[in-house]
């Protein structure tokens, strides 16, 4: 505008007139209180009125997801979409993540430390459905059951022209790493979310060619898309009340949390906190929450790894470490980053080979571990806080929960309240936190998602009255369950057995379970699945490395203890969240220290229907009786009336 119309305008309070129009009060009221004599000269009411504009205009869009234009997207903040139809759970979730922060105020609630969710995009299921029907791809998805053939087939597709120009756009403004995942139409309902079924891809994103870095995105959207319908999605399907063919797939791509050390890209440490905690230990109790923590990435802890709990009420009260855990599991020895200088993924691959482990040496090259570890001295036989002594590096998260340098469990107190009041419901965050800052910046805490898990129906109401049964009719007993009521109608046990277990073997017995579940799942007979250490462990020396689909038709799950080591149930990754969801009564047993009983000699007294090595499978003529009582997490197994196998 010319400065004449400018001041004119101005002195006559025109803005503001103009504003209170089109019903923008608050920022008609602010435009009102400027003065052109406050003002040198012109140009300085100019600049004023445009950053007054800017402001309200990114704080209408914060909380919300808005269409994307080039023009208006802020990419420090703003979360858009690109292209029509659903947008997906997920997606859904970071839009109340978004709305939580603005609407309250939360982002600068804690001093040196900004609380937000990354900036992204998201492409809606419209495109999904053009992508599938212009390359003819919808058939012959749903019928090949090869994973890799269906990767290779999505990626030589024509992915539509309509979303090009805006994601080139998007990446003209953001030149950090990305994470591009799944946001289906299914996932995070509040009954069967589909937590960890389809994948998630990291991109360097750092070619100096925008349209180099175009395609490589493009090729990994077709690679979430081709993940809709991979073998362990289909079987998850087979469980739930669900048509595969109802399933509909966005996708977001939204900037990484973390910082680059040399060829690595990773936040100093993320997380899982839930509002509900299954196993409190006084003085905890279950509606304090629980939050587990892991340096890297949080693939440590969604797969299952050892990482550290703590309750954020509590959160001094830190699990007690040795120099035994090193070995045996109990502490984290390796965490995950997205390699920078990654080649790109070959055409048949299923999985991001970009994110790779690492040793915590290197996190200490990178100046990282010494915000999470602690030291142990075999001089002294003394845990020490930080990194500055010679001795064992243990990851122990002391610095932050004991010395308080950074506020992390006042930040997740405060969003798990707020996130369970806006939700109605127990919810589970996954956040991402980035200490790696220069000093003059504030320290980021992000937050990648927010979901409900583990609703309460109205059969949780009912009395369970668990009675008090002799050992010799007990399968199982155990005063640390989950789940709640009157399981019957099972005839089928899968059990590993405990004598024949190796550790070493591990992924050939999660393969022999996945054995035996297709054929159950295949007969629509549930069945009790019975083993030893963690389920679903990523680490396969902590216990069985399964996955969600090799044991979705398990209707009962009791995990008793190795003869060796202790190790806690892993209650943030996805597979645990599976289980809550699908309301599986699962049972947790470590006879040595009486906790609970299993009768292994039972079970081996069985005649076998199907047996491999480490694993068999009891076929019975009369079904067992699992009874769950989740007010006091208690329960037994009941065997059948008629104790011979067929």
């Amino acid at each position: 505008m010319p400065d004449e119309s400018i001041r004119y305008h101005a002195g006559h309070n025109h803005f503001s007139n103009w504003l209170k129009a089109r019903t923008e009060f608050r920022l008609a009221e602010r435009i009102s209180l400027l003065k052109t004599s406050d003002y040198p000269d012109i140009e300085g009411i100019r600049r004023t009125l445009i950053a007054s504009l800017g402001a309200y205009s990114r704080s209408q869009q914060q909380g919300l997801i808005t269409e994307f234009d080039k023009n208006s997207f802020d990419p420090a903040l703003s979360v858009a979409r690109i292209g029509g139809g659903s947008l997906g759970g997920k997606a859904r979730g970071i839009g109340f993540l978004n709305m939580l922060i603005s609407n309250y105020e939360v982002r600068r609630r804690f001093a040196g430390v900004q609380i937000s969710v990354p900036p992204a995009v998201v492409i809606g299921a419209e495109v999904f459905d053009q992508f599938l029907d212009r390359n003819n791809l919808r058939k012959f998805a749903l019928e090949s059951q090869d994973d890799a053939e269906i990767t290779r087939r999505f990626l030589n597709g024509v992915f539509p022209e309509e979303p090009l120009g805006d994601l080139a756009a998007f990446l003209h403004m953001v030149r950090e790493p990305l994470a591009v995942r799944s946001s289906s139409t299914l996932e995070d309902s509040h009954y069967h979310p589909f937590a960890g079924v389809y994948q998630t891809y990291m991109l360097p994103n750092d070619h100096p060619d925008r349209f180099v870095r175009l395609g490589w995105l493009i090729a990994t959207i077709k690679r979430v898309y081709a993940s809709t319908f991979y073998q362990c999605a289909r079987d998850y399907f087979r469980v739930t009340e669900y048509q595969h063919e109802e399933e509909k797939m966005s996708v977001i791509i939204q900037k990484m949390a973390g910082a680059r050390h040399g060829a690595r890209f990773y936040p100093d440490f993320a997380g899982v906190a839930k509002s509900y905690n299954y196993y409190p230990v006084a003085p905890q109790k279950a509606g304090d929450g629980i939050v587990t923590v892991a340096l890297g990435l949080g693939k440590t802890i969604v797969d299952g790894g050892a990482a550290v709990r703590f309750c954020p009420k509590y959160p001094e009260h830190l699990q007690r470490f040795s120099p035994a855990d090193e070995t045996s599991g109990g502490s984290q020895t390796q965490f995950f980053a997205l390699d920078m200088e990654s080649q790109p993924i070959d055409a048949a691959e299923t999985r991001d080979v970009r994110v790779r482990s690492y040793d915590l040496r290197d996190a200490e090259t990178d100046g990282v571990l010494s915000r999470v570890a602690s030291t142990y001295s075999f001089e002294n036989d003394v845990m020490y806080d930080g990194v500055s002594r010679d001795g064992l590096r243990v990851v122990t998260f002391a610095p932050i929960l004991r010395h308080k340098i950074f506020p992390l469990s006042e930040i997740a107190e405060l969003l798990l309240d707020m996130g369970s009041w806006g939700m109605g419901a127990p919810v589970e965050m996954e956040f991402a936190v980035n200490l790696s800052v220069p000093r003059s910046e504030p320290k980021q805490f992000s937050m990648l998602q927010m979901r409900p898990f583990g609703l309460r129906r109205e059969s949780d109401s009912i009395s369970i009255e668990i009675e008090d049964v002799a050992d010799a009719r007990l399968i199982c007993r155990s005063e640390r369950t989950l789940g709640h009521g009157v399981y019957g109608d099972i005839y089928n046990i899968v059990y590993v057995d405990a004598e024949k277990f190796d550790h070493s073997r591990s992924r050939e017995t999660a393969e022999e379970i996945a054995f035996f579940n297709e054929k159950l799942v295949n007969r629509q007979q549930p069945y009790l699945l019975i083993g030893i250490g963690r389920w679903g462990s990523m680490d396969p020396w902590l216990g069985i490395p399964v996955k969600w689909d090799q044991i979705a038709g398990a209707r009962g799950i009791v995990e008793a203890e190795f003869s060796d080591m202790d190790v806690d149930p892993s209650q943030g990754s996805h597979f645990f969240h599976n289980i809550t969801s699908f309301r599986v009564g699962y049972f947790t047993v470590n006879s040595r220290n009486r906790d609970g009983f299993l009768d292994w000699a039972w079970l081996r007294s069985l005649h076998a229907g199907g047996e491999k090595t480490y694993t068999r499978h009891i076929r019975l003529d009369a079904p067992v009786t699992i009874k769950i009582d989740g007010h006091r997490n208690k329960g037994i197994i009941l065997k059948p009336e008629q104790r011979s196998g067929i």
